[in-house]
This record gives C-alpha cells, sequence and structure tokens, in this order.
C-alpha cells in the first residue's frame, strides 16, 4: 500500500472542492472495496477524503417512495420495513451480498461505485486495460468463468459485482450526485457505462460527483419484484448470473414487467426486449421462456464461460416465476 493523507469533510462542499483540488484523492466511506484495492496497489490515492461524517445516513419515506442516504448501511437498509415492503427485489439484493459483517459497515453509495472483481484488474502483474489502458484484456483468453457474456468489448469482458444495482433497475430507481455544477438525477440505468474503448470509465460521474441519495420510487412493479441470486456457495459469494424481475399483473395478464441480470456484463444489465415479451401476456411457462429466450439473445460466452447463457435462461424464468405473486 503505496503512501496517503487522510482527510475529514464536515460537509458535502468542502469535500467536492478538497476532491476537484487533488486530482489523485478519493471518497471513501465504509472502506470495504477502495481499501481492498489499495492493498493490492490498484488503487493508489494520495489522499483519502472521509465522508462519514455528512448528513447522508437517513432512510426516509417519501410521499411516493423511499430515498436512501448514500451512506445508509447495508444492513440498515434491507432490514428497514418500508423497503422490505415496497422493494422486496431491493432487500434481497442486500441480503445475498457479502456478508454479515461487510453488510454492516459497507453504504449504498459504495455499493454502486464498486469495481469489479475480476481476478486479471486486481492483480498488477497482468495486463488489464481498464487498470492500464492499452495493455491489453488478459481474460478473453485467459480465465474467464467469471465474465461477461454480453456488452463488453475487446477491451475488457468484466463484469460489474453489484447485486443492489441490479435491482434498482426493475424499480426504476433515480441516483442523486452533488457535483461542481450542483445537484442533478441520473436514473440509475443510466449511472454506469459500457467499457467499449474506454474501460477505464466506469460511470457518468464526473472528477469530485458525490452520491447524496438513491430514489426508490414506489409502484405496483416494485412490490412484485424479486432477485434471484446464482453463485458457486451460498455465503459470501459473488454471483455467477443474477437476475432482478418486477410484474405489475392485472385480471390475469401482465400490465408492466421489468428483468434486469447480473454478472453477465460490465454494467447491471438491462433486458428491454425481455420486458417487450412480457407485456400483454398470461404469467406462465410460454410467457416466461420467451423472456428469458429475449433476455440471453446475443449472449456469447469466451470459452469458460459459455455456460453463462443457458444459466442466464434459466434463472430469468425461475426469477419471474417468483415476481409479482406469480409463483
Amino acid at each position: 500500500m503505496n503512501a496517503f493523507r487522510y482527510a475529514q469533510a464536515h460537509d458535502a462542499a468542502s469535500a467536492l472542492a478538497t476532491m476537484i483540488a487533488e486530482p489523485n484523492a478519493t471518497y471513501v466511506a465504509g472502506g470495504t472495496n477502495v481499501i481492498d484495492l489499495m492493498k493490492e496497489n490498484v488503487e493508489r490515492p494520495s489522499l483519502l477524503v472521509d465522508i462519514t461524517a455528512l448528513p447522508y445516513r437517513t432512510i426516509d419515506r417519501m410521499p411516493h417512495g423511499v430515498r436512501l442516504g448514500s451512506l445508509a448501511l447495508m444492513s440498515d437498509v434491507a432490514d428497514h420495513p418500508a423497503v422490505a415492503s415496497g422493494f422486496p427485489a431491493v432487500a434481497q439484493a442486500l441480503l445475498l451480498s457479502a456478508s454479515p459483517q461487510l453488510r454492516n459497515m459497507a453504504t449504498i453509495g459504495g455499493n454502486l461505485m464498486q469495481r469489479t472483481r475480476c481476478a486479471y484488474f486486481r492483480d498488477v502483474a497482468e495486463a488489464c486495460n481498464k487498470r492500464a489502458p492499452g495493455s491489453g484484456c488478459s481474460a478473453i483468453d485467459g480465465v474467464n468463468r467469471q465474465h461477461a457474456v454480453v456488452g463488453g468489448s475487446e477491451h475488457c469482458i468484466c463484469t460489474h459485482p453489484s447485486d443492489l444495482a441490479v435491482a434498482l433497475l426493475t424499480i426504476d430507481a433515480v441516483v442523486h450526485v452533488r457535483g461542481r455544477g450542483g445537484e442533478r438525477a441520473i436514473p440509475i440505468e443510466q449511472l454506469h457505462v459500457l467499457p467499449e474503448a474506454n474501460p477505464q470509465r466506469e460511470t457518468v460521474l464526473e472528477r469530485g460527483d458525490l452520491i447524496t441519495s438513491v430514489e426508490l420510487p414506489a409502484s405496483a412493479l416494485a412490490r412484485g419484484s424479486y432477485y434471484l441470486k446464482v453463485r458457486d456457495r451460498a455465503s459470501y459469494e459473488f454471483a455467477l448470473v443474477s437476475v432482478a424481475a418486477a410484474l405489475e399483473v392485472a385480471n390475469g395478464t401482465i400490465r408492466a414487467a421489468r428483468v434486469a441480470l447480473g454478472a453477465v456484463a460490465p454494467k447491471p444489465w438491462r433486458a428491454h426486449a425481455a420486458e417487450a415479451a412480457l407485456v400483454g401476456r398470461r404469467p406462465g411457462g410460454e410467457a416466461f421462456a420467451a423472456a428469458a429466450g429475449a433476455a440471453t439473445r446475443g449472449m456469447r460466452g469466451y470459452g469458460q464461460n459459455d455456460f453463462k447463457v443457458e444459466l442466464a435462461r434459466r434463472a430469468v424464468v425461475r426469477a419471474l416465476e417468483h415476481a409479482g405473486g406469480a409463483a
């Protein structure tokens, strides 16, 4: 780990100013991701800006939903009755993340900003365009069992590790950000970006931008959401494939649908084609199979991860069977 300085921010304005003034500074809250990356010399900040004193820890019931402070702990959000009842996929995704000890430290904003768990990204001796642009992607011809089957490029086939971000796609969550240009709202689907030719860029956030809260809009879709995580072991493991599904069913017909997948792409992956295949149909095996086919169309593996395509198809069906009371 490199030598670094430490500063505690007491308000958002000073935090933002410090980040802009020092190009190699980084925010730290729970530290469950950034400290690991520092230990492995993947990230080498000159200054850690501690934002834990900022007033973003609350979980607030709103007239039309719930607002999560960016510094709210994952465990607190998962246990909150308004989240569990109104946004079950969010609570389920959080409870299936990491370990109880990590959930007691990790924050909502940090979860959305965590970086890939690709072994090549975390090994500074290996070529990785995300860590060292222009060096190559070792995963494409290497050990790629955990890697992307859609959304990657010749420069990067990593996967995004967040369970929460996948669940948030099904409820049309909105991320509120404060930056040098003031405050703005970003739909969750627009927060993360695909690698294309610039794999080092992972989100639309600009230098110094600070996530302040995440808004969960209440809806029948959100109440009918479900999160499924398929992994090698039942605890403290990242997904091989995950699916968040939400259905609004009225009079035996699907009125609205959301399908999102995790661990298949470099960003949380919204399956718009699967949603279109569901609307207007009766919930059941035929509709769910059509949606699963649409969700996985165009996916392809790189050898060791070929199995993920079929696993994703089956996981979409299983998640839909549980969504919207359809099980």
